[in-house]
């Protein structure tokens, strides 16, 4: 019977995308919704007729089956309620990467072996987010040690860079930003391993086979990522034209992507190992592309590359332990805004009034200013973390605040603009009027959901994954080395190059900084919370907020993804989502914020939260997916 309505759940995902012709996220979210339905339906009639399943009969009837067969299960989160599940949780920002965990899970993987999983996945479901040819961060949970990890992929500035590349007065110098010369040492893939090596239970190459799959039978494309391959498109090589469009035409929502090279990338991994990306065919691939690119990257750059381990960082806010990513991330700014917050005695009847949002916005400002002050480089100097966690400072950041008038942004002139790299928005198309055949329904604006995305895992154990992976921008830097089917990151773009030798900037051979801020919330010793999201600059107040909507204001784990909030901007901006009251925007322009309404939203989060049992195991999983996105949580 299970078997029966996970095909459903199949089918009525590829009727809605295909019957639709643009699927968003919320239509793909609504059919989960309807299997959770018929579910639970199930459920009622089993065990009026006496029959009952156990979870390890669950398992059992997954066993071996392909991904294809594999839907959220048994309770899969909707725009409104939560996911829950009683052995597990996934939560990512494509349903298929998502199947992708929960087969890893019921097939005997913990949640490190599933976060590699759902990371491969990711990299064929939603490829111009992140993937083996870029970089980011995870933060665990190992339930035997009862400790928390930082896992750096180590991605570093080529040795033979030449920063003047990026400056005046070499012509093209901006452009020179965005391309192969912005490609940094990809450290993703090293992470993977390191994850498996240290922690998982199945075998490696088993970790790929759902990636595989997708990558040769191919996706069914949803509104965000057929947006953003239309928008990319003018900037695609050839070798990737011929696979991500049709005749010269982009791919569109509800059409399939097929993959074959990267399923081919995928099976050497599989077979050899890392060391196929870092030293062997792939690794030649992109050392090839490179140079005829004019890049800087080499195979010696590659080959150099090591994940390493790192000690988390953590401030305690309101009795919990928040733990996330130590420098060379800068997400100890998330920590400061959450300590600074504090300090206002915050009630639930606050949220997302004038008075709360201002108060965030003016602490934010300060935060960002103290990020460019006390940021540091952690193999040149130290940030001051005892400072800047220190109830003397957050109190005198908290005293600080003006509540009758926004301050100004100004101090990012300091390091010159960021750089915007094609694409920044996306237009999406929706089904043919019924009025006049050939007229489509198109939505286009600014993006602030991010390039990059975030998914976390837990398992049964209490083992918990919480990751933020990137290519730096849309599809990285639109470099493919020919027969791969990878995407290389543009990690440089995010440096500052300007005045040359800021902390921010480019230097040969070193990691850059990074704002990335998987986090996950320590309560009586046990996780409690595991959250993030993309975002760029935006992630290190959008984590605040959500981790302030469950901590503080008591919502769901779901209610806390997607209520709507807000984000300071440059050069001196408040970005507000559609769901602030008009009567608050309007308020806080009286204040003197200058106040900008974002349509598409601000980040992509993903989170889930574990409740225990009377002996301390774990009992009950929620999950929450963010609205904003195509993604989906579901318990196992």
């Amino acid at each position: 019977m299970r078997r029966l309505f996970l095909a459903i759940f199949v089918v009525s995902v590829v009727a809605v995308l295909t019957s639709c012709g643009a699927p968003s996220a919320g239509s793909e979210r609504a059919s989960v919704g309807e299997e959770t339905t018929a579910r639970e339906a199930t459920s009622q009639e089993q065990s009026q007729s006496g029959e009952e399943t156990t979870v390890a009969e669950t398992s059992a009837t997954t066993a071996g089956a392909t991904l294809a067969e594999i839907g959220p299960e048994p309770r899969s989160s909707t725009a409104a309620s939560p996911a829950v599940g009683g052995a597990g949780m996934v939560s990512s920002a494509n349903p298929y990467a998502t199947r992708a965990g929960l087969q890893i899970l019921d097939n005997g993987g913990n949640a490190f072996d599933a976060a590699v999983a759902v990371a491969a996945a990711l990299n064929v479901a939603e490829p111009m987010m992140s993937g083996i040819g870029g970089y980011g961060a995870i933060v665990v949970y190992d339930a035997e040690s009862g400790e928390t990890r930082f896992l750096d992929t180590g991605s570093r500035v080529p040795e033979n860079l030449d920063p003047s590349v990026f400056r005046e007065p070499t012509p093209n110098y901006i452009d020179n930003r965005c391309g192969a010369m912005a490609v940094a040492t990809p450290g993703n893939l090293n992470a993977w391993e390191a994850l498996s090596n240290d922690y998982g239970e199945l075998e490696w190459g088993r970790l790929f086979d759902p990636a595989i799959e997708l990558a040769d039978e191919g996706i069914i494309l949803g509104d965000i990522t057929a947006g953003w391959i239309d928008a990319a498109w003018p900037a695609f090589p050839e070798n990737a034209r011929s696979f991500y469009g049709n005749n010269g035409i982009p791919l569109r929502a509800g059409e399939t992507l097929v993959q074959e090279d990267l399923g081919d990338s995928f099976r050497l991994i599989a077979g050899e190992g890392a060391s196929a990306m870092y030293e062997g065919e792939l690794g030649q691939a992109i050392d090839a592309t490179m140079r005829e690119s004019g890049g800087f990257l080499t195979l010696e750059d590659l080959g150099d590359n090591r994940a390493r381990w790192r000690e988390t960082i953590s401030l305690d806010y309101q009795g919990y332990e928040i733990v996330t990513a130590s420098p060379p991330s800068t997400s100890w700014g998330a920590l400061v805004r959450l300590g600074v917050m504090e300090q206002f005695g915050l009630q639930p009847s606050d949220h997302n009034t004038t008075s709360y949002l201002h108060t965030f916005a003016e602490v934010s400002k300060q935060t960002g200013r103290a990020t460019r002050e006390y940021a540091a480089d952690p193999e040149i100097a130290k940030t001051p973390l005892d400072l800047l966690f220190s109830q003397e400072f957050l109190a005198a950041q908290a005293a600080a605040v003006n509540p009758s008038q926004a301050s100004p942004n100004v101090p990012f002139a300091q390091f010159g603009q960021p750089t915007r790299c094609i694409p920044q928005s996306y237009t999406t198309y929706g089904p043919p009027s019924p009025d006049a055949e050939n007229v489509q329904n198109a939505q286009q604006g600014d993006s602030q959901q991010g390039h990059t995305t975030h998914f976390v895992v837990a398992d049964e154990e209490g083992n918990v994954v919480s990751a933020t992976q990137t290519l730096g921008n849309i599809f990285g830097s639109k470099v493919m080395p020919e027969g791969t089917g990878i995407w290389l990151n543009d990690a440089l773009s995010w440096s500052r190059f300007d005045p040359p030798g800021n902390v921010f900037d480019v230097y040969p051979g070193r990691q850059s900084l990074y704002a990335l801020c998987p986090t996950i919330v320590i309560s009586d010793g046990r996780p409690y919370i595991a959250i993030g999201t993309p975002g760029g600059r935006t992630i290190q107040q959008t984590t605040p907020q959500m981790l302030t909507n469950v901590i503080g204001f008591g919502m769901d784990v779901q209610q806390a993804v997607s209520a709507p909030r807000v984000s300071t901007t440059f050069p001196d901006a408040l970005v507000v989502e559609a769901g602030i009251p008009v009567s608050v925007r309007n308020e806080l322009s009286a204040l003197g914020h200058n106040v900008l309404v974002d349509e598409r939203g601000l980040g992509n989060a993903h989170a889930l939260t574990i409740e225990y049992d009377s002996q301390g195991n774990p009992s009950t999983f929620t999950g929450g997916a963010d609205p904003r996105g195509e993604g989906v949580a579901a318990g196992t």
